[in-house]
């Protein structure tokens, strides 16, 4: 709390409202206390100007392009750091010492299988049904089978349920995909790494050894990291407004699934890998970019700007070095990934594109290196469901921890009808 307040004059009342100020960011005006003073609420459609909760987790500068982790910068974590060692970072609040971050990863590792009915529970989809329609209604059959985790008060059960989240998804998801192309499962390999392991479920076979990459490995785990949690987006705001209620923990994270699957949050990267497909070849981006321009044309460059971001998307850097990485080791020669490439540089140097501070996001690349590995663009959003997993269970036990949590129940402005009298249908 600050000493500062800010003040709002509404006819002949004047009101006083407290200004709060983070540890970094902006100051906040708390209205808490508007409605009661004054009867007005304020309006704020996609609450582009509010703070919903108060938060140390992660935190964003859009001026700048910056993303922490708990004080801890994302290009950092990417490069020196495990998705387990971020995991245990957003989950505990601090990086783990390596005999806590092996004791943790172990935790996982135990947590991995899935209840041998829940097999049977796949098999009542279409064999042709999405990847997501699989991942949101499993997760939320999760509850049905683990009842000794769904008591919210109890700060175990918690962590229990947080640990069975966090360790279950990969399965669930490669699950999703064997079920997709009618593969038998394949079960955990818990020797392997939480990454590797995801990537033998998900590609193995039962007839034969498989092999993993290490720099497929190192990719995808990067890819975990850059996903891992991103201040109250869509998604997670929708885990924290599920969670205020009560609800337990496995239907709080299956509502944030059903959240991401929109195209515009999760989908985002399949829809700029498909835009780089429709482009084609580098002599082709001139026509594309002036589409992109053109107001009346529906051409959307996809993968450039954000909602949050109006500089370069520090995890866009990332992504950039890695996806030269994967596929040299793959040997993969991907025209598309040198249509990335010009596009990119065309659309920087672009007076259009640095008047709107349209600039490559994590979404533009992520996309050339899945496709890579050999995921389809189905799986594109399941994986990305996957890496958030551990955000959105961290941002849930926040919440639930806070003393002064409320269930979320944001106004409106009404702008439908007077009250009327009722007309029989026959006089109508």
């Amino acid at each position: 709390m600050t000493n500062k307040v800010a003040t709002l004059n509404l006819g002949d009342q004047q009101v006083d409202l407290p200004v709060v100020s983070g540890t970094v960011g902006p100051d906040v005006i708390d209205i808490r206390k508007l409605y009661a003073q004054t009867d007005c609420f304020t309006f704020d459609p996609g609450f582009t100007s509010t703070a919903s909760c108060e938060s140390q987790l992660t935190y964003i500068d859009g001026d700048e392009g910056v993303l922490l982790h708990r004080g801890y910068s994302i290009e950092e974590l990417s490069e020196e750091s495990s998705f387990m060692e971020v995991s245990y970072l957003l989950l505990n609040g601090e990086l783990p010492s390596k005999q806590e971050l092996d004791d943790f990863s172990y935790t996982i590792s135990r947590h991995t299988m899935l209840h041998e009915q829940l097999a049977t529970f796949y098999r009542g989809f279409r064999r042709d049904a999405h990847p997501m329609a699989i991942m949101c209604g499993v997760v939320g059959a999760l509850s049905a089978f683990y009842h000794d985790s769904t008591d919210i008060a109890d700060p175990v059960q918690r962590k229990i349920a947080s640990h069975r989240l966090i360790a279950k998804m990969p399965t669930i998801a490669a699950m999703a995909y064997k079920y997709s192309v009618g593969q038998p499962f394949i079960y955990p390999d818990n020797k392997l790494s939480y990454t590797g392991n995801f990537l033998r479920m998900t590609f193995g076979v039962p007839a034969e050894e498989y092999e993993v990459i290490p720099a497929v490995e190192q990719a995808l785990d990067r890819i975990f990291i850059l996903h891992a949690d991103h201040e109250q987006n869509a998604s997670t705001s929708t885990v924290r407004l599920a969670g205020s209620s009560g609800a337990n923990p496995f239907a709080c994270i299956a509502a944030g699934i059903a959240c991401l699957w929109g195209p515009a949050h999760g989908g985002a990267n399949e829809a700029a890998l498909n835009m780089l497909r429709e482009i084609g070849t580098p002599d082709k981006i001139p026509h594309y970019i002036e589409r992109a321009k053109d107001k009346n044309d529906p051409f959307r460059l996809m993968g450039f700007g954000h909602r949050v971001y109006k500089n370069y998307d520090p995890r866009a850097t990332v992504m950039q070095k890695t996806v030269r990485e994967v596929l040299t080791a793959l040997k993969v020669n991907d025209p598309i990934f040198e249509v990335a490439m010009q596009l990119e540089e065309m659309a920087l140097n672009d007076p259009y594109f640095i008047e709107k501070k349209l600039f490559p996001n994590v979404d533009f690349y992520s996309g050339i290196i899945l496709s890579a590995i050999g995921f389809p663009t189905t799986m594109f959003t399941v994986l990305f469901a996957l890496a958030r997993t551990v955000g959105w269970v961290a941002q849930w036990n926040e919440m639930i921890s806070d003393p002064g949590q409320k269930i979320g129940r944001p106004r409106q402005l009404y702008t439908g009808p007077t009250a009327r009298p009722y007309v029989p249908v026959s006089k109508r």
